[in-house]
């Protein structure tokens, strides 16, 4: 519904143009090859378009110069389309509406169209361009375009990191917990995004705060940060959910939005700064970056066994000082590159070949190889730094393969500002400590678990060794007869209203101090079977107020009693 809505909206500005099926046969072929280069002066970008126009025209001396040593009679040429619409006048990204698609049909009209365009930076105007895929099916290469709505788009190639990569990582780094300096996984974070921020900012955040991604859905907590306010807030608050927050800027965004406020000493600040060589010249770093990780590009000539060079300077003095200038310089090479393979191969270029080229591969950039994934974009190592405590400056931590995903330790022990030189746990008052209570818990519980198990034994124990002992007697002299002149028999009648005599006579002593009736088992010899061994044993350890009590066994002259203690009551009846 969304792209029907954005047909509708720009099909005015296509009433004279028919489907683009290919591209314009004399402008990408019989030897003559041209790139269109849209240049839309906008604000977001620190770059001048005479300085775009100087990179690329760098660019295509280079590629010429490569088809000559070829011995190839091949012409590789750009045209500048400048936006000068009297009609949008937005000077920002984030203002543009239809600027990409009203330029494209101009090039159209003016029958300079040639084999790709080079096109708009900005996601909006990218965004609107590309998705009119069955109007424009052009290779579409943009140094820019950053946002996740232009992910996975068919004919587009982006040649700045996309905040896809910038996702991966931090999916695949809050996860890791056996680095040597990041023991515990992370599962919260604060998302702060700034106001005035750049169009990359822009995107990266964004997508860190879409609740789609990898990244967001393996998260417990995510909040957003929208005002300097609540961040000073955030980084002292002892309440708060998490101790890692992310924002984009660069050091003066930090110092100006923290100022002199003070940063617990558990606070992790992530800094997305990409494009921007100033954290490896040795003389910069302030007390506020302390607490700062700082997400970055190394130069393209940078070498961790060199001093870097403030910039680039290229054959023709060019000062490649921006990503970006070097970007553009890349598109022509990359479309250079390309057009070599089909010259070579002498196979026919078509616009679907040539989109198929922009993937996959690896092409010599302006400072090194630029290797391109199978959806058209860029693969970096993206790199992590620190504040070391002892240079005062900043060093690589880690580095991130965005085309393979793999994390390599640049130092094993870095001298960081967090406690064990160890980053802490994402969680506020967590923490390597309690790994510590872990294994004081764990501890108890084997020796709760012990105890139980040796009280067990130990009944099991006195059980069998009941079961198995042989049945001892009380001896006869501690039985002792009463002490009054009566018989030792007391007579239990049953029942008084029968006729017959049902008067049982037994004999009554004291054992213990304590009455008893010496009742006769029928046993002549004593030696009971370990049934009834176990039935007495069971009878000994009663001991209940309501029944009359077993004291044991006795043996007078040939006959065997039971020993039971006598209770002065009624009858059953």
């Amino acid at each position: 519904m969304k792209e029907l809505v954005l047909v509708l909206a720009v099909w005015p500005l296509f009433s004279s143009l028919q489907l683009l099926k290919k591209v314009a046969s004399n402008r990408c072929s019989n030897n003559s090859y041209v790139i269109n280069v849209m240049l839309m002066n906008y604000s977001d970008f620190p770059l001048s378009t005479d300085s775009l126009k100087l990179a690329v025209k760098q660019a295509l001396e280079r590629v010429q110069k490569e088809f000559q040593m070829t011995g190839e009679n091949v012409t590789v040429d750009a045209i500048f389309h400048p936006f000068t619409s009297s009609f949008y006048v937005s000077q920002a990204c984030r203002t543009s509406t239809c600027e990409g698609v009203e330029l494209i049909k101009t090039i159209y009209d003016s029958g300079t169209l040639g084999c790709a365009v080079i096109g708009p930076a900005c996601t909006y105007a990218t965004y609107q361009m590309v998705s009119l895929e069955t109007i424009l099916s052009l290779p579409l290469i943009s140094v820019g375009s950053f946002g996740l709505s232009c992910d996975y788009k068919e004919n587009l190639t982006r040649l700045l990191t996309p905040a896809r990569k910038l996702n991966q990582f931090f999916y695949h780094f809050w996860r890791h917990s056996e680095l040597p300096f990041k023991t515990t996984t992370w599962e919260s974070v604060y998302i702060y995004k700034r106001t005035e921020t750049s169009e990359a900012c822009l995107w990266y955040m964004n997508a860190l705060d879409a609740g789609i991604t990898e990244f967001s859905e393996k998260l417990k907590f995510k909040d957003i940060l929208r005002t300097p306010e609540l961040l000073k807030k955030t980084v002292k608050n002892p309440n708060r959910k998490s101790n890692v927050i992310i924002m984009c800027g660069s050091p003066e965004d930090i110092s100006s939005d923290l100022g002199t406020e003070k940063v617990d000493n558990d606070i992790v600040i992530i800094l997305i700064d990409l494009f921007n060589n100033v954290y490896f010249k040795k003389n910069i770093s302030a007390d506020y970056m302390r607490n700062v990780l700082v997400l970055t590009l190394p130069p393209a000539n940078y070498s961790y066994n060199t001093v870097i060079r403030d910039y680039i300077e290229m054959e023709d003095n060019i000062l490649m000082e921006d990503d970006f200038l070097a970007g553009y310089f890349n598109a022509v090479l990359l479309f250079g590159y390309s057009v070599k393979k089909f010259v070579i191969s002498q196979s026919p270029m078509s616009p679907f070949n040539l989109i198929h080229e922009f993937r996959n591969t690896t092409f010599e950039g302006v400072v090194g190889p630029v290797t391109l994934d199978e959806f058209g974009d860029i693969d970096t190592n993206l790199t992590v730094l620190y504040t070391s405590q002892a240079a005062n400056y900043f060093k690589p931590l880690l580095y991130f393969n965005t085309q393979s995903n793999d994390t390599c330790e640049a130092t094993n022990s870095p001298d960081f500002i967090w406690k064990n030189h160890k980053l802490p746990s994402d969680t506020p008052g967590t923490g390597p400590h309690i790994l510590t209570i872990a294994v004081f818990t764990l501890t108890g519980i084997v020796i709760l678990v012990l105890i139980i198990s040796l009280l067990i034994l130990r009944k099991y124990r006195r059980d069998n060794e009941r079961r198995w002992k042989k049945w001892s007697h009380i001896p006869p002299e501690e039985i002792l007869p009463l002490e009054t002149s009566e018989t030792s028999y007391v007579s239990l009648k049953i029942d008084e209203d029968k006729r017959r005599d049902t008067t049982q006579r037994l004999r009554q002593g004291k054992y213990d101090k304590k009455v008893v009736i010496l009742k006769d088992l029928k046993n002549s010899d004593g030696n009971f079977s370990e049934k009834q061994k176990i039935e007495l044993n069971k009878l000994l350890q009663i001991d209940y107020y309501n029944l009359t009590k077993f004291y044991g066994t006795v043996k007078i002259d040939t006959m065997i009693f039971g020993v039971i203690e006598y209770c002065e009551r009624g009858s059953l009846r």
